[in-house]
């Protein structure tokens, strides 16, 4: 079973490196454990961000495809 992402961000029509700088404020302010679901339609964020995250030692989850976006849920 899933868990419930604590917080969602919904980056869409938000370009990289923008998308990421966005989502790293937000993990910074969450606590250990937590889980960010971020909302991307930019390709290059679903490349580019799980591994900016993963070099920052978050953990991201593969991203789930949506109606026209993506969903990327990173734990702190």
């Amino acid at each position: 079973m899933t868990r419930i992402a604590d917080k969602q961000l919904d980056l869409r029509g938000v370009e990289c490196p923008l998308n990421w700088a966005h989502a790293r404020v937000a993990l910074d302010e969450m606590n250990p454990g937590e889980r960010l679901e971020l909302l991307l339609d930019d390709p290059r964020a679903i490349r580019d961000i799980p591994a900016a995250a993963e070099t920052c030692g978050f953990a991201a989850e593969p991203p789930e495809t949506r109606d026209g976006f993506w969903s990327l849920t990173i734990e702190v």
